[in-house]
C-alpha cells in the first residue's frame, strides 16, 4: 500500500459525507491503523479502501460528542464556522484562526 498526503489538516473542522456528524481532526494515519474486525463492521457499500489516509475526530452530532476515526473519502470541510463542542477540544487547542482549531504549544520543563 502507497501512502497518500493528507488532504485535511490537524485542528481543521471537517464533516463525514454520508452520516450527520463533524469534528475537529487531531489525528492522522497516513494509511488505516485499526483493528479488521471495525473495518469490516462498515457495510459494504460504504467500507472505505485501507490505502488512504485516516483521520481521528473529536466528533459530535446533535445528541452526543464521541471520537470518531474516518477514511479521507467520507469526509468534507466543514464550512458552517460554527465551533465544535466537544470537551476535548480544549485540551488539545486553544483557539480558531481561519477556520482552523490552533494546537496548544506544548512546553518542556
Amino acid at each position: 500500500m502507497k501512502a497518500r498526503s493528507a488532504k485535511y489538516a490537524i485542528g481543521q473542522v471537517v464533516r463525514h459525507r454520508f452520516y450527520s456528524f463533524r469534528g475537529v481532526v487531531f489525528d492522522v494515519d497516513p494509511t488505516f491503523d485499526n483493528t479488521d474486525e471495525w473495518w469490516q463492521s462498515i457495510p459494504e457499500e460504504v467500507r472505505p479502501h485501507k490505502d488512504q489516509p485516516f483521520y481521528h475526530l473529536f466528533a459530535e452530532n446533535s445528541e452526543t460528542e464521541y471520537i470518531a476515526y474516518v477514511s479521507e473519502q467520507n469526509l468534507l470541510p466543514d464550512d458552517t464556522g460554527d465551533p465544535v463542542r466537544h470537551p476535548q477540544v480544549a485540551e488539545i487547542f486553544e483557539g480558531v484562526e481561519g477556520g482552523i482549531y490552533r494546537s496548544r504549544e506544548k512546553r518542556l520543563n
